[in-house]
């Protein structure tokens, strides 16, 4: 399969106009198992109420009539079950989508065969949702390029309600670009219009596709590589006076600019162009804001913005040059730390073994995640603070007060996570794409 994938990959490479009319076939017993295999065992179950070891466990039973109801365009796509999950700060909700674990995984196999079209398309600047790429790769970039180039304007922009705003008619004309292939056009067309489940009252769903599913972030790579970034590359750039760069991830971006000017007017002809594509800017995190070495000896005061839970900040080397520094923003490592207390105390009358696994399960995930040399503060205090509501938490197991001594015994045999840089300067360059 990894054989036949690459051949794809390499047609699409050697010829950008190629269309794809038999790619079906690809999507084998083999395939689904596999990104079965690779979901969680503790995955959410979908509309259908089967587990992930449910699906496994009755493989050879369901695998057989799903492909061969998809090379027949007869599949009926279950429909999602729709979650929704409090935004971060604010009062309003994201509704999230849980297909049902046997969906997923034929989603999963789809997306990895269209992946092997699209990877070859793709531009540099898009980083969310491909292989061998990460919300790392985008914030190093982002940093090389204002510290490289005579950047001083950044332009912070959001697209509102962007996976609910996404027309189905959009999507199936620029997947057809590159997709002749009526069995897999069917087949996203049916995942398209499945509908949801909300309060066990099924909804159609008319626009938009479910943020979730593992299709949904392969087709908003799609919708927005051919509606922003290629219009972006090919027709704006080549016409503003000074230098610029666009850096995406999924639906959040940044461009950052030489001219005050071309900033200005590039982000008024943003606004039209995703309209043309039903999306729209929300302008309550879209901002421009002077950025960048040049701009710093102008304003006489360092500037920050914040982009994918990091705050990118002017600052100098230890050698009195100027650089971008990488800190986790207070909003973002305030929330994971809140979060973590919580579950701490909740837990805190299970066995001290179990309780240090889930903790420093959860450390070590805030740790890789924020894991630039600007960043250990920030793990220093997360672990300190982390070290404290542990303590308060065994003290509270019964009426008497723990010891210092004893909990410094009990951390002894079950130590915290420790904090350490992941991504270290000097090796910037392997993640560099612009």
């Amino acid at each position: 399969m990894e054989t036949k994938l690459e051949r794809i990959a390499s047609k699409s490479r050697a010829n950008p106009k190629l269309r794809f009319t038999s790619i079906a076939h690809l999507l084998t017993k083999d395939l689904v198992a596999k990104h079965l295999l690779k979901r969680a065992s503790r995955s959410a179950a979908g509309t259908d109420g089967q587990t992930v070891n449910d699906c496994r466990a009755s493989f050879d039973d369901w695998i057989g009539p799903m492909l061969e109801s998809v090379h027949r365009k007869g599949y009926k796509a279950p429909p999602v079950r729709r979650v929704e999950i409090p935004k971060p700060g604010r009062k309003e909700k994201r509704p999230i989508g849980v297909p049902t674990v046997a969906d997923r995984a034929l989603q999963g196999a789809v997306a990895e065969i269209l992946s092997a079209i699209y990877e070859q398309d793709f531009l540099a600047n898009s980083f969310g949702g491909r292989p061998k790429s990460s919300c790392h790769h985008a914030i190093i970039n982002i940093a090389d390029v204002i510290q490289r180039r005579k950047i001083n304007w950044v332009v912070e922009c959001d697209l509102k309600n962007f996976f609910g705003s996404m027309t189905h008619e959009w999507i199936m004309q620029f997947v057809s670009h590159r997709v002749g292939d009526p069995r897999v056009l069917n087949l996203i067309q049916r995942w398209l219009r499945s509908g949801v489940v909300k309060d066990d009252v099924w909804e159609p769903s008319e626009v938009g596709t479910p943020q979730g599913g593992p299709i949904s972030v392969l087709l908003s790579n799609i919708y927005l590589h051919y509606s922003l970034d290629l219009w972006f590359t090919k027709v704006v750039k080549p016409n503003l006076k000074g230098e610029s760069e666009l850096v995406r991830y999924l639906d959040d971006f940044v461009i950052l600019f030489e001219k005050e000017s071309d900033a200005r007017s590039v982000l008024s002809a943003i606004d039209a162009r995703v309209g043309k594509f039903d999306l729209a800017l929300n302008y309550d995190k879209t901002r421009i804001i002077p950025f960048g070495r040049y701009s710093k000896e102008k304003k006489q005061a360092p500037g920050n913005f914040q982009f994918l839970g990091f705050n990118l900040h002017e600052t100098t080397s230890r050698r009195g040059k100027f650089r971008v520094g990488l800190k986790a923003a207070r909003d973002r490592i305030h929330r994971a730390t809140t979060k973590l207390k919580v579950e701490i105390m909740r837990n805190r009358h299970a066995p001290i073994a179990w309780q240090i696994k889930r903790i420093n399960q959860s450390l070590r995930g805030i740790f890789n995640y924020f894991c630039f040399s600007d960043c250990v503060r920030d793990q220093w205090r997360t672990q300190y603070a982390i070290m404290k509501t542990w303590y308060r938490a065994l003290s509270t197991r019964s009426q008497r007060r723990l010891p210092w001594q004893k909990y410094f015994v009990i951390l002894k045999w079950n130590p915290l996570q420790k904090t350490g840089v992941r991504i270290k300067y000097d090796a910037f360059d392997l993640y560099l794409r612009l």
